[in-house]
């Protein structure tokens, strides 16, 4: 193997040797991929931000918790355009340092604090299924929303670091803005990345067999709202998995690697990284999938969409005469 081609992808970052890609495959899939997940996560955080602040006529802690989810999927949503740029440009990043800090804190901050909140919104609907006399079911308002705050507070904590030192690193004539880089290193950045899945992962698991258990316990599982619970907290738990797993797995797979293959031949993970980056936009697409949970949550959001479906289609609706016929409310 020619040792000059070794070198093409070899990358110094932080006095660290690294291997750097700027694969076509990325320029030329995940560009549409992310847009998909743009205009659907903006749509479905819109709405329900929208119906949140405006058609709910009383709020509860679980629905303060699922606003913070739908705050944080909607902050993580507004950053996808700029990392689609970033890939079209095969990580030449053309708009500044600052800018680079801002926009992998704003995404590591926003997908953990939506893991965060997913991961509260099913443990308060176990303790309210599972422990329904138990005292954290009456909590206020006002405690909810102290929750919230001092859970925003560790997720800026754990991710702050992302704004405190130089992320736009030279590569050749690009300009790499990325904190997913291959490094012979195990960063903070990555300890994060492993934590804020296998932690909650624990949990929700843990929350969904819960629930589960004691309602067929109780024989419960076929009421109508005891279903949508069930339902609810399946919904929680298959899109965490299915948006979180792949890409936590192919990043243990590059740890791995750098264990025991150091960063001497970068060829060895050209695959692989790009198995990273295409899994890695799975997490993105929780943030358009969560609007799934906020439909099982509650009656009053099927119903709402159902009467604006409704408002709609009449409006398109020619007008029919008038009969004289009384309805009966």
């Amino acid at each position: 193997m020619n040792p000059y081609h070794q070198r093409d992808h070899f990358l110094e970052i932080d006095k660290k040797n690294c291997c750097v890609f700027r694969d076509d495959f990325i320029a030329n899939v995940l560009p549409p991929v992310l847009g998909l997940e743009f205009v659907f996560g903006l749509l479905g955080n819109g709405l329900a931000l929208w119906i949140f602040c405006f058609h709910l006529k009383s709020w509860k802690s679980s629905r303060i918790f699922l606003f913070n989810l739908a705050v944080a999927d909607f902050l993580l949503i507004i950053c996808l355009p700029f990392l689609t740029d970033n890939y079209v440009r095969k990580w030449d990043w053309r708009f500044g340092d600052i800018p680079c800090r801002i926009m992998l804190f704003m995404l590591a901050m926003n997908r953990q604090g939506s893991i965060i909140f997913l991961t509260v919104v099913a443990v308060d609907r176990y303790f309210r299924v599972v422990h329904p006399h138990h005292a954290l079911n009456k909590i206020s308002n006002r405690t909810a929303g102290i929750i919230s705050c001092l859970l925003w507070g560790v997720t800026i904590g754990l991710t702050v670091h992302l704004l405190g030192q130089k992320r736009l690193i030279r590569n050749g004539n690009a300009k790499l803005c990325s904190s997913f880089s291959i490094c012979h290193t195990f960063r903070w950045h990555d300890a994060m990345f492993l934590l804020e899945f296998f932690l909650p992962l624990g949990i929700i698991l843990f929350c969904s067999a819960r629930i589960i258990w004691s309602l067929r316990q109780r024989q419960m599982d076929k009421h109508a709202k005891i279903k949508r619970a069930i339902n609810f907290i399946m919904v929680v738990t298959i899109v965490f998995v299915v948006c979180f797993l792949p890409s936590v797995a192919v990043r243990i797979r590059i740890f791995w690697l750098l264990r025991t293959m150091g960063t001497k031949n970068c060829d060895i993970y050209r695959s692989i990284d790009l198995a990273f980056f295409i899994t890695l936009s799975f997490t993105y697409m929780n943030s358009m999938l969560d609007p799934l949970v906020y439909y099982f949550s509650s009656p009053s959001f099927p119903n709402f969409i159902s009467t604006l479906i409704n408002r709609c289609l009449r409006k398109k609706m020619p007008d029919e005469p008038v009969n004289n016929q009384s309805t009966s409310v």
